[in-house]
């Protein structure tokens, strides 16, 4: 174990496996010999060269429609679109296609394509920068939505997506990147579909993805010295959904709280509470809460920024709230 960055963890995944598997290449604006906007390819230009490395003009539905015919001449292609809100230009090739091509060729056509980017409110990105697109991307059948929090995820997750022949939505909260955490080194997956129990605890368990992981760990910490036991369960994954661990912590919490940075309506948020409503109802002692970024475009004002996030003292709250219920 070594303990490095989020960005690191994920470098050092796809470094690892272009190592191995000749069939990867990567395509995006600025992953050459910039190392790319988030430092996502930093260093393999200098190894692979133009081939492996293709930057690429503004033209998101082009490269990612070539992705596709790539994949499914064989190779791996792996798509770094730097911000999630960016690829939106190409929801029609990744929802037409790639995420049908498997189902249409009857499994004949593999898909093994890996599409990154950034999600995330933060550092003043404004509404065109900052969108969090898993509940949108969850809802389709064929592909695979991975959100990790943690560095050690973040590799595991990445290698995994790596080496699989369903299409993969790798999306990255831009305000973790810097965090640091132990990591294996060398070989080391994750399981899709397989969620981590962060924090063990008793009266109530709390769902999060992302950086709202790290605000309910500092929330959790806070209430523990109230006497307070908070189980935290992150998804890792939203499609697959391990909806069995949160089932079984429900059991024992009797008390669940979904908090989210995304849109509340229609969002991840609510698909859990579905899931635990309908297959986990006897357990509940109290309502299925759901505490969530504001219904709204995100601002550029850093106050306003701030004010449309949940933050540890609101998730504080939210606790104690639904305790008392």
């Amino acid at each position: 174990m070594r303990d490095i960055s989020f960005m690191a963890a994920t470098l050092e995944a796809l470094s690892e496996e272009m190592a191995k598997n000749p069939r990867i290449f990567v395509m995006g604006e600025g992953i050459g010999q910039r190392g790319g906007n988030f430092k996502t390819t930093h260093g393999l230009y200098d190894i692979y060269g133009p081939e492996r490395l293709c930057d690429t003009p503004i033209c998101e539905r082009g490269f990612v429609g070539m992705a596709a015919g790539a994949a499914m001449t064989g190779t791996r292609p792996v798509i770094d679109f730097m911000f999630s809100d960016f690829v939106l230009d190409a929801v029609g090739e990744i929802i037409n296609q790639i995420a049908k091509m498997q189902y249409m060729s009857s499994g004949r056509l593999k898909m093994p394509v890996l599409l990154r980017g950034c999600i995330g409110i933060g550092h003043s990105a404004a509404t065109h920068h900052s969108g969090n697109y898993y509940p949108m991307y969850g809802h389709f059948p064929g592909l695979r939505v991975v959100v990790p929090s943690s560095a050690a995820d973040a590799k595991g997750l990445m290698k995994t997506a790596l080496n699989c022949d369903d299409p993969v939505i790798f999306l990255e909260h831009k305000e973790i990147l810097s965090i640091k955490g132990p990591v294996p080194d060398g070989e080391h997956f994750v399981e899709f579909g397989k969620a981590r129990i962060v924090r063990e605890g008793t009266q109530v368990t709390v769902v999060a993805l992302a950086h709202m992981v790290h605000k309910v760990h500092q929330a959790a910490t806070k209430l523990a010295e109230e006497g307070i036991s908070v189980e935290l369960i992150d998804p890792r994954t939203v499609s697959p959904l391990d909806s069995d661990t949160i089932l079984q912590s429900v059991h024992k919490t009797g008390r669940l709280l979904i908090v989210d940075e995304a849109f509340a309506p229609y969002g991840f948020g609510a698909e859990v509470a579905a899931r635990v409503a309908d297959q986990g109802f006897d357990d509940l002692d109290a309502p299925i809460r759901r505490l969530n970024g504001a219904f709204a475009p995100t601002p550029y004002s850093p106050p306003l920024e701030a004010a449309i996030v949940p933050n540890v003292e609101l998730i504080t709250q939210a606790i104690r709230d639904l305790l008392d219920e």
